[in-house]
């Protein structure tokens, strides 16, 4: 090498260290993580007064499992296998304090109401077999206990109404399987392929045609994923009333539109070549057209929730507080979440919002699905509350938070990242308006809701709870529906029922309704009932007699009775109702927050029907009812096993009592009709599958509360909307250059589970 060319790599290798440390010593553009800059300014809100309303710690449930052990003085079995002929304990839950304690307490310095638990024993071994409900206490340490049993229901529960066990689902399939099935053997495995794992069946509610039955249409499915969108053609009726499960039997069998009296009926058929039967294709383990894995590879990520100032909620215990709103939660382990105790600017708006039930009644030509009429709350739908996924049921960067309970064991279960609690965004305005007079300006504020959530899988469908809380005063309660429709074996006149979605699938024609109870307390514990409406009077113009106008005018009235107070679901329905404080605003108009509900279910069944009665809630869009501790909830969890003769009628609490100047409590129905479609394979989605009711401040306030939301924007013509100082949006590309903290992805819900 000649001294020229060295001299030239010995200029490129200083050239390029002195680019290394350019790189290394010279200032970067950095973006550091996003700062929790609203961490601790919310902790002062939190009161631990909301622990009144907690769910039972799992210390406390085994308290309550241990006393009564020691203090029936019979043997309790693991309900988690227990026999029909078993004693166990079916439930341990929070008994709540009467109202009128818990606002002492609250409101006026009295003492903490006792911690009760409310506890369900199925007696299956003796004489006279029952469902007994005791208020088992106080708690830590529980010292007594009081049968509540006809104090809430009028008499005992007759063990026919008991829910059913995980454990006698279990016990039934094993007869199904192991003494059933094999009665036709030729048939099994020339016809649908039977290997003794290969199918699965679903079960029907009500267990039977009249009261003290306890028999069920268990329709068989071939066991893939997303198991219910292959039915296979065959339904068995098992009869397994009797406490002795060698006494169970079939007492008929339904096969592609016939009926036979057992399955060695349904082989002699299929053996002498009368039995008209369809080949059915064995589908993959995967399901085929029914699995939910994505059809392609993924290409990036999508829209990220994203909190520059990190959240602006917290919760403490079981209590979510914001800058304007707070409220206590539970899980009800049937009937889901329950809120307590909810105020806007410190103020209680409303003193329980809660869901009574979920009700979805079907229409078939085959047995099974003719019958079906599911009361979602007997099943648990706080108990069937599963894990969320980050990013999917829930923003990714929410606060998750788990649930316990104990239903069906000797042991509590937590649920983690059971509930999510998190700001939303929506992308629209909440108020806005561009102003051409007197001069050029713009005002408004974004839409964003603080949203506590809770998904819960009820055999096919997935509800999706949600509870939504506006920066104007509003309350939004709402269900979207999703999962898998429940479908049939297509034959026949199946378009009757439904449209065709499979080569032998029918999507079976349903209602979904969902009750709620709202016992609002605005401006205090006494309210009206108040209806505004719209009329049009003919009148002679004022300023010219010759000719007529009409003229609307607001009609008002004030509801006097809960039979006034009770709408049909085809009734007439105000286009305003609200409740009304004995309070006026500064206008002079009684202070008040309106119900609007935003969708109506299908008919629930007609009043001739002899089940009509346990779910007479469904009767009514709206039902007003003067609030009483002895009627807590508008069905229970007995009626889906005997709705012939349910244990609480809703009908019932509709007594033509005055409702003026009372403790008022609406019972709230919403619901759609659902006709499965082609494009609800492989999953039903959200979209127009929503339903709800909205509270809204009815001149509760003199002006709206959301002007005083510091997300307000507002500039002239003669400022610049570009300055910090008057548009804090314009600062939003500094303020907001930090990376979120995303956690990393973690899932526990497939963790403590048995496969049933």
């Amino acid at each position: 090498m000649d001294l020229k060319t060295a001299l030239l790599w010995l200029l490129l290798v200083l050239v390029a260290a002195l680019a290394l440390v350019c790189i290394v010593l010279l200032p970067r553009e950095t973006h550091p993580s996003c700062d929790d800059q609203m961490k601790g300014s919310l902790e002062h809100l939190h009161s631990d007064q909301s622990w009144i309303f907690a769910d039972l710690t799992q210390e406390e449930m085994l308290q309550v499992m241990q006393y009564l052990k020691s203090n029936l003085g019979i043997r309790l079995e693991d309900a988690s296998h227990a026999s029909p002929s078993n004693n166990c304990i079916y439930s341990i839950d929070l008994q709540l304090p009467p109202k009128a304690e818990s606002l002492l307490f609250l409101d006026h310095g009295g003492s903490r109401p006792l911690r009760q638990a409310l506890v369900v024993v199925y007696f299956g071994n003796q004489p006279d077999p029952n469902v007994t409900e005791y208020v088992v206490g106080p708690l830590p340490e529980p010292v007594s206990h009081q049968d509540v049993t006809r104090q809430k229901y009028g008499g005992h529960v007759p063990y026919h109404r008991r829910p059913l066990l995980d454990a006698e689902f279990k016990q039934m399939m094993r007869v199904l399987h192991d003494v059933v099935l094999p009665t036709a053997p030729s048939f099994m495995q020339e016809v649908l392929s039977y290997d003794g794992n290969n199918l699965a069946a679903m079960v029907t509610t009500p267990h039977g045609l009249e009261s003290g039955a306890r028999a069920t249409w268990l329709v068989l499915f071939q066991n893939v994923t997303g198991y219910f969108l292959h039915p296979v053609g065959l339904e068995v009726l098992l009869d397994h009333s009797s406490l002795d499960i060698s006494e169970w039997g079939v007492k008929k069998v339904f096969y592609n539109g016939q009926y036979y009296w057992d399955m060695a009926q349904l082989e002699r058929e299929f053996t002498k070549g009368h039995l008209p039967v369809e080949m059915i294709r064995r589908v993959p383990a995967d399901g085929d057209f029914s699995s939910l894995k994505p059809r392609v590879q993924p290409t990036g990520f999508g829209p990220v929730y994203y909190k520059p100032s990190g959240p602006r909620h917290s919760v403490r215990n079981n209590q979510v507080v914001s800058s304007s709103w707070s409220f206590a939660y539970r899980m009800d382990i049937s009937r889901g979440l329950r809120l307590f105790d909810i105020r806007f600017r410190g103020h209680r708006i409303v003193y329980e919002l809660s869901v009574q039930d979920a009700m979805s009644v079907y229409g078939s030509n085959s047995p099974g699905g003719m019958s079906t009429r599911y009361m979602d709350g007997s099943f648990g739908i706080g108990r069937l509350t599963h894990s969320l996924v980050r990013g999917v049921d829930c923003p990714y960067s929410a606060t998750y938070l788990d649930v316990c309970f104990l239903a069906q064991a000797q042991r509590p279960t937590v649920t983690r990242d059971a509930l999510c609690v998190f700001e939303q965004a929506t992308g629209t305005p909440l108020r806005r308006h561009y102003s051409r007079r007197p001069l050029l300006s713009y005002g408004g504020l974004p839409a964003t809701a603080l949203v506590l959530r809770s998904v819960a899988t009820l055999g096919n469908y997935d509800y999706v709870w949600d509870f939504v809380f506006h920066p104007n005063g509003g309350i939004e309660s709402k269900l979207q529906a999703t999962g898998y429709i429940s479908s049939s074996f297509f034959f026949g006149d199946g378009l009757d029922y439904g449209n065709r979605v499979g080569d032998h699938t029918l999507g079976t024609i349903h209602t979904h309704s969902v009750g709620y109870k709202v016992d609002l307390d605005v401006g205090g514990v006494k309210n009206y009932l108040v209806t505004n409406d719209m009329t049009y009077t003919k009148v002679k113009a004022p300023w010219d007699q010759e000719h007529e106008i009409h003229q609307m005018r607001l009609e008002r009235e004030v509801l006097e009775t809960e039979d006034e107070a009770a709408f049909r679901l085809h009734d007439d329905f105000p286009r305003n109702i609200y409740f009304a404080a004995n309070s006026t605003n500064r206008w002079g108009h009684d202070r008040g927050y309106r119900i609007q509900i935003y969708s109506f279910s299908g008919e629930h069944l007609p009043e001739s029907d002899p089940m009509e009665r346990a779910i007479s809630w469904g009767r009514y869009k709206l039902a007003v009812t003067k609030r009483k501790e002895e009627e807590p909830f508008s069905t229970c969890v007995y009626n889906q096993n005997d709705p012939w003769t349910p244990s609480v009628a809703f009908a019932d609490f509709i007594n033509n009592e005055t409702i003026t100047d009372e403790d008022l409590v609406a019972w709230i129905n919403v619901g759609f009709l659902h006709i499965p479609h082609a494009e609800d394979i492989p999953n039903t989605v959200t979209v127009g599958n929503e339903v709800g009711f909205i509270l809204r401040p009815y001149n509760y306030f003199d002006e709206d509360p959301s002007i005083y939301s510091p997300d307000g924007v507002f500039f002239t013509s003669t400022q610049d909307p570009t300055s910090c100082l008057v548009n804090h949006l314009a600062c939003l590309a500094k303020a907001a250059a930090c990376l979120p903290n995303f956690l990393p992805f973690t899932y526990e819900g497939f963790q403590n589970l048995t496969r049933l």
